[in-house]
């Protein structure tokens, strides 16, 4: 059932065209993602769906008697009310009734107040109905749900009683979520609801997102959300919108596939074209060809000529350099603590070191300290006792997520320039243009640049000081979601070694060669990207939870086993993705031996290769080759197929 259909829905501010015949659908269940650039309308295009704006053109249909929750970028949640008693006000008909089945029942309690059989009767019958319409309606579940959704939300540890007037700006956006999940509407639109949550409050808000009732519409820049979460995404770009069906990885390889095979459409419609022309530039003038000569041009101007396809909109581009290489150990700490008041320490007696080369996420809960100690390690402003040892040659790039440095009047020319003013000019404006600063651009005030233009220009800095160890403190905030791949492939391609607080755990996965875990009992090593920490943590909290279920004289036989039943469990994954590696590349050599099939066959159907006995012959011997090899290469690829399926049961 279609819940939601937007019909040609276009929008511009002054000038400027935002969005235009803008047609999507959210059918009932489906988990639904925007994505785009910034700026490409994404959060427009919520409002107006939402009813906060008006379009242009168009119209918003939703099905009979949907009911709609809307969560905005910014929400604030202001109330004079509790915690708790701003969660009840979700469900104020269920309280009423509760209260009215408690006063039926001090009714019932005294049935001498009932002057006849009758009377009493009709109020057990209406006691019955009321009594199956609070159960219907999740009247003995709404507190259970309230407090599930807190403690997901990381409210867990707050007074009840706490007034929501007290909360920060974050604080008050979480819990304007948790509300309007309460409220469980048959379509949820929700804009950006991973800002303000740490890791794992987002992993907790996955697992609701998948097992939700309804059907969620969502803008996200956390991709890593994306591909848990929807199963459809649209692609909001240049004015327009396009269907991928799939997470946010599948509509990457779509986007990529279908990119790769139009330019191969239009290469191959322009060599025609090219050949067409010759032939006719060679026998136009001759009497005996003249004809044939007409033919091919009358044959180019009945052509659907194939426009070349635009690789996206303009990207960032760059690449870290060094100056120098350091020595092998880089950075060492021992013994460290680290905070802004000596009688008040975040975080106490810290021990790690790193060698040149590596690539170390540091992650943990919200406030347990992660900033702070970067702080330490680069400024050393935090440092409030311990030993932090830099290596030999090591010169340290800082990216601080405020960009608390970039509040000045400057223009965004100058505050580059002045940082490096050795540099010429036609070189900072080649730079700025890279990180997207062009034209009148590079004469904005860089104390009035929205976030992700701030955050382009501290990565841009940072790429200029070609320092040899990067400190990055939430590097990819306020990036839009192709600036972060781009960020990505330039420190995947960095030389240097890298120490970064990221809760982005795509980005995480792709760029660390470690994890750190800081917690309030120190720092805990894993030695893998993201999905390998969280694999590890399960592995030791399920061998944890075994340990408590059993005996005391089986614990350790226990733990041994579950280990060996997750290495076990973790093998088969291993070889199921091995498997899908070769089922994929199979698939691609299919496509191509397919391709060189069809365009041999087309070949001779041109008259001077099918006149010619020597080139037709050499042609076909080729398509009985590609035949052959394409029979060989199915069959591999069943064979691959039944063992995928095998090692899947």
């Amino acid at each position: 059932m279609i819940l939601l259909q937007t019909n040609k829905i276009s929008k511009s501010y002054a000038a400027d065209l935002i969005l235009s015949n803008i047609s999507i659908e959210v059918q009932s269940q489906e988990r639904v993602a925007l994505v785009g650039r910034n700026g490409t309308g994404k959060s427009t295009l919520l409002k107006i769906i939402a009813g906060e704006l008006t379009p242009d053109e168009g119209e918003v249909i939703f099905a009979k008697e949907t009911t709609v929750g809307y969560l905005a970028q910014h929400t604030s949640l202001e109330s004079d009310r509790t915690i708790y008693e701003e969660m009840l006000s979700v469900f104020k008909p269920l309280v009423k009734m509760e209260k009215d089945l408690r006063a039926m029942e001090e009714k019932m309690a005294q049935p001498d107040l009932f002057s006849d059989d009758q009377s009493y009767q009709k109020l057990l019958k209406d006691y019955d109905s009321l009594q199956n319409i609070f159960k219907e309606k999740g009247g003995y579940s709404y507190q259970a749900d309230i407090r599930s959704v807190l403690n997901g939300l990381n409210f867990g540890g707050y007074n009840e009683n706490t007034p929501v007037a007290n909360l920060s700006g974050g604080q008050k956006t979480r819990l304007a979520l948790g509300k309007l999940l309460l409220t469980k509407p048959d379509l949820l639109i929700l804009d950006e609801p991973t800002n303000h949550l740490d890791i794992e409050t987002l992993t907790w808000l996955e697992n609701y997102l998948q097992h939700y009732p309804g059907a969620i519409l969502i803008v996200s820049h956390d991709r890593y959300f994306l591909d848990k979460v929807v199963t459809k995404v649209y692609e909001l770009s240049q004015t327009k919108a396009r269907k991928y069906i799939g997470n946010y990885s599948k509509y990457l390889k779509e986007k990529a596939l279908e990119y790769e095979s139009s330019l191969k459409a239009y290469e191959k419609q322009q060599k025609e074209i090219a050949k067409l022309n010759d032939f006719i530039q060679r026998n136009i003038a001759r009497a005996s060809t003249t004809k044939r000569a007409q033919s091919r041009r009358k044959q180019l101007e009945k052509m659907d000529i194939i426009e070349k396809p635009a690789d996206g909109e303009k990207s960032a581009k760059f690449s870290f350099q060094i100056k120098k290489q350091s020595g092998h150990d880089v950075l060492s700490i021992n013994d460290l603590t680290v905070g802004y008041e000596p009688s008040q320490p975040v975080m106490k007696n810290l021990s790690f070191s790193m060698t040149r080369g590596e690539s170390v996420a540091l992650v943990g809960e919200n406030g347990i300290g992660k900033s702070t100690l970067l702080k330490a390690i680069s400024n050393g402003s935090t440092r409030l006792s311990g030993q932090i040892s830099i290596g030999s040659n090591v010169t340290i790039g800082y990216y601080d997520q405020e960009q608390a440095q970039l509040t000045s009047n400057k223009t965004v020319l100058d505050e580059l320039w002045d940082d490096f003013p050795l540099t010429p000019e036609k070189d900072i404006r080649t730079i700025l243009g890279n990180f997207l600063f062009s034209g009148d651009d590079v004469l904005k005030i860089v104390s009035q640049l929205s976030g992700g233009e701030k955050a382009r220009l501290a990565l841009a800095k940072l790429m200029m000081q070609k320092d040899n160890l990067l400190i990055l403190d939430e590097p990819t905030n306020h990036l839009d979601l192709d600036s972060k791949e781009v960020l990505e492939s330039a420190l995947i391609d960095y030389p240097g070694t890298i120490l970064f607080v990221s809760h982005d755990r795509y980005f995480i996965n792709r760029i660390a060669t470690r994890v750190i875990e800081l917690s309030q009992k120190g720092l805990t090593n894993y030695l893998g990207d993201y999905d390998y920490y969280v694999d590890k943590k399960a592995e030791q909290e399920e061998i944890i939870s075994l340990e408590k279920s059993l005996s005391p004289t089986e614990p350790v036989k226990a733990a041994n086993e579950g280990k060996e039943q997750y290495e076990k469990e973790k093998e088969r994954k291993r070889k199921e993705r091995q498997l899908e590696r070769s089922i994929s590349k199979l698939e691609k050599e299919i496509n191509q031996i397919e391709e060189k099939i069809e365009a041999e066959e087309q070949s001779l159907l041109d008259p001077d290769i099918y006149n010619d006995i020597d080139k037709a012959h050499q042609i076909n011997q080729r398509i009985i080759d590609y035949k052959e090899k394409l029979e060989q290469l199915v069959e591999e690829w069943e064979q691959l197929q039944i063992a995928y399926e095998s090692a899947a049961e």
